[in-house]
């Protein structure tokens, strides 16, 4: 067996082993959606609707978490705690 035959045996054995790993469930959780605006504007109601297809799509629950402030920069309204929600 030559070093082709090798490798292409290595290869398949990882991807056997990392199978496994591939069969977890996503989410997990509900996703959070920030939306960078006060509720009741337009943005708002983008986000909602934008929302219910991810839910449909995903097949799991979406949170619209509105954070008004910072200009609208999601960059600084969108600090989340390494852990979660």
């Amino acid at each position: 067996m030559g070093e082709a035959g090798k490798t292409a045996r290595a290869l398949l054995a990882t991807c056997l082993i990392a199978g496994g790993a591939l069969a977890q469930e996503y989410p997990a959780r509900p996703i959070r959606l920030v939306a960078p605006n006060p509720a009741g504007g337009a943005t708002d109601a983008i986000a909602r609707i934008v929302a219910v297809k991810l839910a449909d799509t995903l097949g799991t629950q979406i949170v619209i978490d509105n954070r008004g402030g910072a200009g609208g920069r999601t960059r600084a309204v969108n600090r989340v705690p390494a852990c979660g929600m």
